[in-house]
């Protein structure tokens, strides 16, 4: 199936289906920074998988299948789970990573327990409820886009005003108490709106896989920045990016569902990001850690030639090339080491394979020899 802008811009179901993951992937991304940053990834999960016995809930109280009601019985879940985990931790010696893992596992087997006994009733209105699990983007409807923008633009507002009081939290909460701040009521007001982040993506993605939406662009975005605000513009753009291309991928391939195709357009976004983030990315760190190995290299040569000269009265006196091997802490290398010399003026090359250093080479081998004796 090609896939043309007029085509996308008249078949209703995928630009409403683009349209909603593109805000999904706007608030999670930009929320998700905080949650990671705090070390709190893990957190995202928890609360996804704990909104599934809000939805159950929900219906069972209300009868009621609209989206509004399922996803606010969802976050009253996914808030309650996050304050009870809290409030083990402080009370108990119970680590975080633990509570969050039972208090995941028990909501999580209660909203299953729920939901099949929901299933077995002879209600047709139960119907559809078990693609919570793993979302059902083609069921989303343009009234749904506008709750999901709705909430979203709400969760963004918050965070802006609050924008100081977050970054305290975020990188130094200590320094936040000292200073005045509230970082009680500030976890719980950021709670809140991670809890609202969550579940806008429910019913696209579902509880098993809403975690990675919050998790993976600000992962993905960590890696290009260190300035906590150009993180949360990048985060909020790979979520954009990863919404509409999960979105296009599942209408282009057959039996593809938009969750999972989302997810793993994010998950390669981050797959790239570790591969080629300058400065953190694994390709980048291993450019760098061979040219600092061949920097070595070439010091090491420059200081062995330096050292053979001093132990003759002219400057001009060669040395084999396999005394320099000898000498050397990586004799294969030693040749190409030499060469590279060569071409940037600090060594030549005398009949019978000896060298020497030039002039501009004991020149060099001085700075290099300053530089250690101040290291030192």
């Amino acid at each position: 199936m090609e896939l043309t802008l007029s085509g996308f811009l008249s078949d209703y179901t995928l630009r409403t289906v683009a349209l909603g993951a593109t805000i999904l992937g706007v608030t999670s991304g930009a929320l998700g920074s905080l949650a990671v940053l705090r070390r709190q990834s893990l957190l995202g999960d928890a609360i996804s998988h704990t909104a599934l016995p809000g939805i159950a809930l929900a219906f069972i109280l209300t009868g009621s299948k609209a989206p509004l009601v399922l996803l606010l019985g969802a976050a009253i879940a996914g808030w309650a789970a996050t304050f009870i985990i809290v409030g083990i931790v402080r009370s108990t010696r119970i680590k975080y990573d633990s509570a969050l893992g039972m208090i995941l596992s028990v909501f999580f087997g209660v909203g299953l327990v729920l939901l099949s006994l929901i299933q077995k009733t002879p209600d047709a209105r139960q119907a559809g409820l078990d693609k919570f699990l793993f979302g059902q983007a083609s069921t989303i409807l343009a009234e749904d886009v506008l709750t999901m923008g709705v909430l979203g633009f709400v969760a963004i507002v918050v965070v802006l005003l609050l924008w100081k009081e977050f970054k305290i939290l975020a990188f130094d909460p200590a320094y936040g108490e000292v200073l005045g701040f509230q970082t009680t009521r500030l976890d719980l007001i950021l709670t809140t709106v991670l809890v609202l982040a969550i579940v806008l993506g429910l019913q696209m993605v579902g509880v098993v896989l809403m975690s990675a939406m919050v998790v993976a662009p600000a992962t993905a975005a960590r890696q290009w920045t260190d300035r906590f605000g150009v993180m949360m513009i990048v985060s909020a753009i790979v979520g954009a990016v990863s919404g509409i291309g999960g979105a296009i991928a599942s209408s282009l391939t057959t039996h593809l569902p938009t969750g999972p195709a989302i997810v793993l357009v994010a998950g390669g976004i981050v797959a790239f990001s570790l591969l080629f983030a300058p400065r953190r990315g694994i390709l980048w760190n291993w450019l760098a850690q061979r040219q600092r190995g061949r920097r070595f290299q070439e010091e090491g040569a420059i200081l062995d030639l330096y050292a053979l000269a001093q132990q003759h009265t002219g400057q001009n006196h060669a040395h084999t090339l396999g005394v320099l091997k000898a000498m050397s802490a990586a004799p294969a290398g030693t040749r190409r080491t030499l060469r590279i010399l060569q071409t940037r003026g600090l060594a030549a090359l005398e009949s019978g394979d000896r060298w020497r250093l030039t002039a501009a080479g004991f020149i060099e081998a001085e700075r290099l020899l300053r530089e250690q004796s101040v290291r030192h």
